[in-house]
């Protein structure tokens, strides 16, 4: 039916779903789960799913399992088995690690071996999708459909949705309007969105850039505290205003600020990246306690929205190895990566020292 919601349409009434506290049900081949994001669960949400058949878990990452000391016998992710005691404070302490210090886990925690973990780890993926921690609380159900069906909560199958969320969504052009900048009065702002409604990227042109030329180019991740509030933790507001004014300087270039804050985990979780660093953890580290990986970003986002520009080959301004792979891997050739130095400070020389030895930037 033309009318009805698409699978990529129901992801994404999922995310806002989670984000609100409400659970999500996901079918599978023999059964399937209700899952509700940790971080937002309320005690009386909590209440209805004990009340309910079935043993709920905590589905947590493995990066955050091995800060809380438990077994992660799937792989990537573990299940925590839920204790009878078990109240909406220590699931939210099993999924926050701001609160390690001030409420230590009770341990050791019990972590499910045997059965299928792919719901689960289909749950913690959603969850992350909708930039909440990545730890969900599921129980398994039968009939989902059912359920589904009985309570109104969104109902994915968990194929087409898993499917989904490894898609690099369409992007469409929105609008554009020309942008005279302190960098070069001669810009050009297009704004794009993404075809399941998901956030708004933009490619700032400054000049008439020749698509027969490789075209100096920067893919700049979004980063609220660096480029708005000037914040001396990173380099990234300096890299942004260093391409613009260098793309001036050769009247052409193209600069994608791509809303992606915090390598793709969002500012919430940035946020608490950066409470972990004040306590002495570096920026991977941080990212490690919260259960996220090193880098969560989705840099085929810039390769999509050059070929919709019509550029098929750039000079890159970056630091950063992997950009580099990433657009030659999506037939974005790469003539030359231009470094993008700005400085080391006092304020952000660990920073850069971390992505130099840990995420091998070349700095």
């Amino acid at each position: 039916m033309t009318l009805a919601p698409s699978s990529a349409d129901l992801v994404a009434r999922a995310r806002g779903d989670l984000r609100l506290g409400l659970g999500v049900v996901i079918a599978g081949a023999g059964g399937g789960l209700l899952a509700v994001a940790a971080e937002v669960l309320t005690a009386e949400r909590l209440a209805a799913i004990r009340a309910l058949p079935g043993a709920p878990v905590v589905a947590i990452t493995t990066w955050r399992a091995e800060t809380l000391k438990a077994r992660a016998y799937d792989g990537d992710i573990a299940r925590v088995v839920l204790p009878e005691s078990a109240d909406v404070g220590w699931i939210h302490c099993v999924a926050d690690p701001a609160r390690d210090l001030m409420a230590p886990m009770k341990g050791p925690l019990t972590t499910l071996r045997d059965g299928d973990a792919d719901l689960h780890r289909l749950a913690v993926r959603l969850v992350k999708s909708a930039e909440l921690l990545p730890a969900a609380l599921c129980l398994p159900l039968d009939d989902p459909a059912r359920f589904a069906s009985e309570t109104g909560l969104t109902l994915l199958s968990a194929e087409t949705a898993a499917a989904d969320l490894a898609l690099s969504h369409r992007l469409s052009p929105v609008s554009a309007a020309r942008l005279p900048m302190a960098a070069s009065e001669a810009g050009r702002l297009r704004v794009f969105r993404p075809e399941n409604g998901g956030i708004e990227h933009y490619a700032i042109e400054i000049g008439r850039p020749d698509r027969e030329k490789p075209v100096l180019t920067r893919l700049h991740s979004a980063c609220f505290t660096g480029d708005v509030l000037g914040s001396l933790k990173c380099d990234c507001g300096p890299q942004l205003h260093t391409a613009l004014a260098r793309m001036g300087e050769e009247g052409a270039g193209i600069l994608l600020y791509l809303n992606q804050e915090g390598r793709g985990i969002g500012l919430a979780n940035k946020m608490r990246a950066y409470a972990l660093q004040d306590q002495g953890f570096d920026t991977v580290e941080a990212n490690h306690r919260l259960g996220f990986e090193d880098d969560e970003r989705d840099f085929r986002l810039g390769a999509a929205l050059l070929r919709q520009m019509g550029v098929g080959a750039v000079r890159l301004m970056t630091n950063n190895p992997r950009k580099v792979e990433m657009m030659e891997a999506e037939g974005i050739a790469v003539a030359e990566r231009v470094p993008l130095v700005t400085g080391t400070t006092r304020q952000n020389a660990h920073y850069l020292a971390t992505k130099k030895s840990k995420s091998g930037h070349l700095l």
